[in-house]
């Protein structure tokens, strides 16, 4: 499921996803996907308002933004995905592509932990919001 040395997960579908903490040195990518503050990759990508330990902002843009990013992955893309720590947005966004390529969310919390960090989706609400996202 994880190439755990480059973060790299792949989805249920075998689209693969690369998590990462914003800072570190870059990875090429044809997308990436910026969760809260962060510097921004020189190419193309979406910045989405994450509060740390939080959920997005408006969730209307964090779902147009996954769903963008999921549709890149699946068609074959370099997609990044990350934020200042790396675990929680970053775990909870991958779980979110999992529910958008069809696992249910305690199931894609189980996969992001698994495959990705074990902390990844940190708290209650951000489970709730994956919640959420399966239901529509």
């Amino acid at each position: 499921m994880a190439d755990v040395r480059h973060g790299v997960v792949v989805l249920p579908s075998g689209a693969r996803v690369r998590g990462r903490r914003l800072g570190e040195p870059a990875v090429p990518a044809d997308f990436a996907l910026v969760l809260g503050r962060g510097p921004a990759p020189d190419g193309p990508h979406r910045r989405v308002r994450w509060p740390d330990f939080w959920v997005p902002v408006d969730t209307a843009d964090a779902v147009d933004a996954l769903r963008e990013a999921h549709r890149r992955a699946v068609a074959g893309e370099a997609v990044v995905v990350g934020c200042s720590g790396g675990i929680g947005r970053t775990g909870t966004a991958l779980a979110a592509l999992a529910v958008l390529d069809g696992l249910p969310p305690e199931a894609a919390v189980r996969w992001a932990r698994a495959g990705y960090h074990p902390r990844a989706v940190e708290t209650p609400w951000q489970r709730r919001w994956l919640r959420r996202l399966a239901d529509g």
